[in-house]
Formats: structure tokens, sequence, C-alpha cells
């Protein structure tokens, strides 16, 4: 039989009952003919609540120790979900992420997976059984328990689905697909039917809370389509943009299309004279950083500027000292607006645009960074919203694409 990847999210099992319904929507897929391996998140908010229990113990946690506690959020869940499953007359068996074979690097709190070994999975679907397997964790390969960073399930998703040959990779949460900005913010935001990888993967990378984007780089690779639907969704059918949003390999929007805009509050800002310092300072605490700017003229302007992410900072008080001692300055007060699209950047009319609606707010802009189909610019945290609902007016609800 063909073999379908579903993934399920943490609001989609935060509960007894939620987790009921998604049993009944596995086990509709199962009777469609297909066999079927169910990736589960931590029920809503369960990894936040072990962060928060591990820091009454240590303000600096060390990160083998939190991989080893937080990897039992998805444990639980899995558990439960083969039970449910059972309970429908299903034949579902649960397993960890090192009993699945997903294999990763040797880095704690944000591995990344490097194989899969899905000799477990297989046997058990050769024997007519639905296979669950606990998310966002692995085995290194020197056998120590990894997680793979935050939405690190959907990276878990994809990559059994590429080592099974999988038909498709189906995630399913809360909402019904990606949507052109936040709904919460923006109620005009609207769902997006289809997106490109690059495009998904820069939404991710910019804060949009939509598909992992590690997650979307090992889809490209492999060439795997992602269906992002509503866990209340009928199953796809042949259409599956028609109530969720497709990922995969598409061809070129008009140049300058803005596709959708994307916010983070929580980044901090670290500038610094000594870029080897302070390279080494967030090597040393694994602290990867979004934007790098540096300057290297031979004046006493030279230095580094760094935005990172607060969610991927363990050891703060730690980290804060490694970088007093350089010194490096730390700004706690800034935010993040990005849009995305493809050809974004082939001319500087959308960086025109963004600054122009910036400067008629009255909002400090501390940065500008862009990609290909990224343009960021870093503001003033509380005004981050405010900038989200304007550039979607201007971007999206009466944008028009900017052809060089």
């Amino acid at each position: 039989m063909s073999i379908v990847v579903q993934k399920y999210g943490g609001s989609s099992v935060a509960d007894p009952g939620k987790l009921k319904k998604v049993a009944e929507r596995v086990m509709r897929t199962k009777t469609a003919g297909y066999d079927v391996v169910v990736v589960v998140s931590a029920m809503g908010g369960t990894t936040d609540e072990l962060l928060e229990l591990a820091k009454t113990i240590s303000l600096n946690p060390d990160r083998r120790e939190l991989d080893m506690l937080l990897s039992a959020g998805e444990r639980i869940s899995m558990a439960l979900l083969s039970m449910a499953i059972r309970e429908l007359g299903g034949d579902a068996i649960s397993f960890t992420g090192s009993q699945s074979g997903i294999i990763t690097n040797d880095r704690h709190i944000d591995a990344r997976i490097i194989e899969v070994r899905p000799f477990r999975i297989l046997d058990e679907l050769a024997r007519g059984k639905i296979v669950v397997v606990a998310g966002y964790q692995g085995v290194s390969y020197r056998r120590e328990i990894t997680t793979l960073g935050r939405g690190g399930s959907d990276t878990t998703a994809v990559a059994l689905a590429a080592a099974l040959g999988a038909d498709w990779c189906e995630i399913c949460s809360d909402v019904d697909g990606v949507y052109t900005a936040d709904p919460r913010v923006v109620p005009q935001a609207r769902r997006i039917s289809h997106l490109s990888y690059e495009e998904t993967q820069e939404l991710a990378e910019a804060g949009a809370k939509v598909l992992n984007a590690q997650a979307v780089e090992f889809a490209k690779e492999r060439g795997i389509a992602i269906y992002a639907r509503a866990t209340s969704s009928p199953l796809p059918g042949k259409d599956p943009s028609a109530d969720g949003t497709v990922v995969r390999k598409f061809g070129p929007r008009s140049a300058g299309s803005v596709v959708g805009v994307a916010s983070e509050k929580e980044v901090i800002l670290i500038q610094c004279h000594d870029v080897d310092q302070l390279l080494s300072v967030t090597d040393r605490f694994g602290v990867p950083g979004k934007q790098l700017h540096v300057i290297t003229t031979g004046s006493d302007q030279d230095g580094i500027s760094m935005v990172i992410s607060k969610e991927n900072i363990h050891q703060t008080p730690k980290l804060r000292a490694g970088l007093e001692a350089i010194p490096a300055h730390w700004h706690d007060t800034a935010g993040a607006v990005s849009v995305i699209g493809t050809g974004i950047t082939a001319s500087h009319e959308r960086i025109r645009q963004g600054s122009q609606i910036l400067r008629q707010l009255n909002v400090s802009n501390f940065g500008i960074a862009t990609s290909s189909f990224r343009i960021t610019w870093l503001i003033e945290r509380e005004r981050v919203d405010e900038v989200v609902q304007n550039f979607h007016r201007t971007f999206i609800e009466s944008g028009n694409p900017v052809v060089p």
C-alpha cells in the first residue's frame, strides 16, 4: 500500500478529547487504503511547562539534560494516541525518535537530522500496523538523546516521508493552512493556496508560525510535497490546495510579489567591535545568529551586529556574562518585521516602500537585512503589530508586483 505521513501539532493533541479526534482521522486514513505513519508533538504547552520547570531548578540548565527532559513531552503524546487508536479498533504501536531510526548530529537542543533508518517502522507497517512516532527528537551517533529545536516535529515528519517514499506529508494544526499574516494581528489575512519551498522557508525564518524551516529544507532536497491543513479538515482530495496550503516546487510568481508578512518580537540585538570574540562566545553557548552585519573598513567603526531569537537562548545569565567580558552591548528592545516573496529584492522599490511606511508612522528603524526572497526591518518591539498591519495593507491588500 501507499504510505502517508501525518503530523499533528501540540494544539491538535492538547487534551484527551482532541487526541480522540486525531485518532478518528488517522483511522479514516487507514480505512482509505493507506499505510499510516503519524508524528506527534507534545500536548499543547507541555514543552514550555517543562522549560519553566527546568528554570526553577537552574537558570543555566545543561543542554544535554534539557534534551532528556524536553523529549518526554512527545513520548506522552505518542503513547496516548496509540492507546486512542487501539480503542477504535486500530492496531497501533508507538516509537520514540531513536526507535524510529532518526539519527542526528551531536548537538543538543537544536540538532540536525543526518540520516533516517526506518527499519522498525517498515517492519511494523508490513504487519499492517499504524506507527505513531514521537516528533522533535532523535539520537546522535554517540547514542545521546537529542531534540531538533522549535517546530522540530515538522522536520521529523518530512524526514520520515522522504525515507519511506511516502505519497505525501500532511502537517495538521488548528489552522487551515498558511496565511498572508498572523490572522490574530491582521483580520484581513487570507489563506495562501500554494507556496514554493523558498517562500515557505523564508516565512519560517522570519518568525511566521508556519512550517519549520529545516523541515522545508528537507522537503526541497527530497522533492516531498507538504500539505498544511487543519486537523478538522477532510483527507486531501484531488486539489489539496482547496482547503489548505500546498508547499512544493512551483514556477516563479511575478517578480516583486509579496506573498506574506511575518514578524518576530522576541529578538535580541548584540553589537560588538571584536567579531572573532563575539562569534566565539555565541558558539560556546550554541546560539545561532539570525542576521549578521559585519563592518571591516579598517577604522574604529568596525564591528559586528548580530540578531538572535530569544527562544534559541537557554543559558541567558552565562551568555550575558560572556558577552559583557568582551565587551558586547545587549539590546532587548527590538522586533523584526519581514515581507517575503519571489524576486523581492530584484529592485529596491520594496525596501523604499517599507522604509517610507516606517517614517510615516514615526517608527525607529535599527537596520535592514535582505535575501533573494525576504526584506527584514529591525524596529521598536512595541510597534511590531502596527507595522505588520500597515505592511499587509500596502504590500498585499493593495499591492502590485514590482517588475524591475
